[in-house]
Order: C-alpha cells, then structure tokens, then sequence
C-alpha cells in the first residue's frame, strides 16, 4: 500500500481487519476474476469474496438489471414490508430452486449476513422443540455473533467470545477420529446411552464442506446416516450451506447429492448474487411457529439484493451451470493433484468438492514461529498476480475458491501462479525440527 494511505487505514480503522494483511493493497476496481489495485496491478480473484461472488465482480448482467432498478425508483429498504422486489424473488425462488427438487420450504429474510441466518435458525430450531442443546461438529464455522459462535469449532474464534457459550455440544465430523472410526456410530452411542449425560438436543448444524475449517467434505453416505439418526431421535437438521450453496459444489444445494432434506437451511454470501449483503432460512412449513416480530432485523428488506438474487437464479434455469462447476473443479483437482505429486518433499493432498478445492500441507510443514507453509504460499501468490485465501485450524489448506463463471484463461493463469507459488515454496529451506532448533539455541 502507499504510504499516506497506508496511514489511514493504520491511524483509524480497528485492529480487528484481516484480509488486508494477507492482501496489501488498495483495490478500486473489478470484473470477472480480475482486481485491479491503485498502483496498476491486477490479480487473478481465487477468493470470490469468501464465496460471495459466484458469478464474479460486477457481473453485467446483474448490473444491468440493478441499474434498471435504481434508475426507476424501486424500493431500497422495506424492513419486511411486501414488495414487488421481494415477491418476485420468492416466487422465481419457488418455480426455479424448490419445485424442480420436490423440497417444500418458508422462507425467512432474518438479516444481512450469514451469521444472522444461523441465529435464526438455532432460534427457531429451540423454539420449535422446546429443547435447548444444538450439536455442532469439529472444525465447523457457522458465524462469530455468540450464538453461531457457540456452534463454531475454532478455539481461538471461541476465546474472543468473553463469555460462556453454552447450551450447545460438540461432535466429530467425518475423518476427525484417528483409525477412521465411525463418528456416527459415536454419535449414536451419546444420543442413544443412558450414561452419556447428553440430553436430547434440539438440533444438529453442519456443514457439507467445512470452508474454513479446511475443506473437510463430508460424504454423501455419511450425510444419509446423519440426517437418519437424528430423524430417529426427533432432531431437527440444520445445514448451513452459506459458503457452499447456491451452485459452488455443482448443484443449488451442496446437500442434494446426499439426497436429503434438511429440517432447516441457512443461505447466504452468494444469494444475492452480486455482492450484497443478504441471507435467508429455509424452513420447513410444520416448523414456522414465529409468532410475529420474535426474530426481526433492519435490513432484512434490503430490495437491491433481492433483485440481484432474482436475477441470478437464472443461471439456475437449466443445469447448465452445474456441469460446468463441476467440469471446472475436476480440472482444478488435477491441477492441485499434479502440483502435489510434483513436489514429494511437502507431502501435500487434495481435498474438496466442485469448485472449493483445497491444497492441504500436512503437520510438521510449519515453522516454529511465523506463517504456515499455506500461508506462504498464498503470500508468494499474492506477489505473483493471485489472490487466494487460507484454511483450517492452523492455517494448512490454500484454498482455492474462484467465481463459478471464471473463464478459461483466468483459470489456467491463476493456477499457473499457484504452481509457481509451491515451486517457490519447495525451494525454500525445509524448517528444522523443533528439537534442532531449541538445541541450537541453547
């Protein structure tokens, strides 16, 4: 960054930022897969904005239709007032995503963000039940307000929360145990013992694909066993497919492979399509027991997102999309696969589903102090004309998470970068254990 800018955003914005650390620079434009920064760079967009932006920045045909919007005064803030904005959505909502998928849903607008939706959603699940306990699973991320921070598996996000986050019990997700033991069946043995000292839970929250737990993907036979066991006990399903809906593993719903139907589903980031701040609960009808005004929010009438968002399911008319995610993640997993059998030494996997595919660097990688092998390689990416983000409990997956309309040439360029980025990476010096170093120091 500059230096007078640079002062600016030191001098007055909190400490809590992030990503600009990760990402020094000031950005003023965008398209496609493409950032543009103030001193004439530009980079290949392996991030998408957390997953927000699946069809890219300022995708035209949104824009277009969100100019029309603004240039005809429609409605911009409606709380939950009925607008053509929002009815419009719903019922393209209804004929394009749940008819097609036999799924019989109502739909709430809890809030703007993704955390909102899952508040709701637990509320409601506790509400609907009479129960207070919510399972959640090993390395899950559902949000940072403290009720989806009580349902999120980070320790270091959970000690920000300075307070206790109860009411809530963890489990482990597929692959957590060592040997491959049956998490399910560990599941059962707590729901179904006399001695768990478990009582029954309102609900279980999960993710299919944990995105910033590391891009752990659950398998479609362990879904189907979930969502049987907790159907067999009176425990509502909620998924959360807030990163990963809306298309970013193949089809709408990252749950439909599994063929499922969550008791609940919290939607946000690519919602609405064009980067606006949006979420939704899908719930199923029997469950709607909110009496009017216990779950409200202001913006929960934001009408340009609803726009966007009823534009975007067009994408969704045809499967069109879906086979192209899909092709486009099976060409990003052998890229990833190829870059990991080329350098032995770092002892890399590949993990993900369609178009969140995760390059994962195994313990031992990490130096004693300092940034993770992934986090390096996200740093010499950056440096090269990438922007792609990090994961896990200890930052050891490059994630790789681009616009599901990437075209071709952004794609191939982006993935070059990487390979150059862990080329560079496997030249550095293999750090010394850590019995080496601290007999060095002393």
């Amino acid at each position: 960054m500059q230096g007078g800018v640079v002062d600016t955003f030191e001098r007055l914005e909190s400490e809590v930022r992030i990503y600009c650390r990760t990402f020094p620079a000031v950005f003023t434009s965008a398209r496609g897969a493409r950032i543009a920064a103030e001193d004439g760079r530009e980079y290949v967009d392996f991030w998408a904005g957390a997953g927000t932006l699946n069809y890219g920045h300022n995708n035209p045909r949104l824009k277009r239709r969100l100019v029309e919007y603004l240039e005809g005064d429609g409605l911009t803030h409606s709380l939950d007032l009925a607008s053509t904005a929002k009815r419009e959505l719903l019922e393209r909502f209804e004929r394009i995503v749940l008819a097609p998928r036999g799924l019989r849903y109502k739909v709430q607008f809890p809030g703007p963000t993704g955390t909102n939706a899952v508040e709701a959603a637990l509320k409601l699940a506790r509400k609907a039940t009479g129960r207070q306990t919510v399972l959640y699973f090993t390395n899950g991320y559902h949000g940072l307000t403290l009720g989806a921070l009580a349902v999120t598996g980070s320790s270091a996000k959970r000690a920000a929360a300075g307070v206790p986050l109860a009411c809530t019990q963890p489990m482990p997700f597929e692959g957590f145990l060592a040997g491959g033991q049956d998490t399910i069946g560990y599941l059962r043995a707590f729901l179904e013992g006399p001695g768990s000292g478990l009582d029954r839970p309102a609900a279980a929250i999960v993710e299919t694909v944990q995105a910033e737990g590391g891009v752990h993907v659950a398998s479609t036979g362990w879904l189907r066993r979930l969502a049987g066991l907790l159907a067999e006990h009176g425990v509502l399903l909620i998924v959360d497919d807030i990163q990963v809906g809306c298309g970013r593993t193949g089809a709408f719903f990252s749950f439909e492979e599994a063929g499922i139907q969550p008791d609940l589903v919290c939607l946000s980031k690519a919602i609405s399509g064009f980067g606006l701040p949006m979420s939704l609960v899908l719930i199923r009808p029997e469950l709607d027991c909110w009496l009017p005004g216990e779950h409200t929010g202001t913006f929960r009438g934001h009408n340009l997102a609803f726009v966007t968002a009823s534009e975007a399911l067009g994408w969704w008319e045809d499967d069109g999309l879906s086979r192209a995610v899909r092709a486009k993640g099976e060409r990003v997993r052998w890229r990833l696969r190829s870059i990991a059998e080329r350098h032995p030494r770092l002892g890399l996997t590949v993990r993900g589903r369609g178009l969140i595919q995760g390059l994962v660097f195994p313990a031992g990688r990490e130096a004693i102090a300092g940034p993770s092998a992934a986090q390096r390689v996200s740093r010499l990416a950056f440096e090269r004309g990438l922007i792609v983000e990090t994961s896990g409990p200890r930052d050891e997956v490059v994630k790789v998470l681009p616009p599901l309309l990437i075209d071709d040439g952004d794609l191939e360029t982006g993935l070059e970068i990487l390979e150059q980025s862990v080329d560079a990476l496997d030249e550095e010096p293999a750090a010394a254990p850590a019995a080496e170093l601290s007999a060095a120091r002393n």
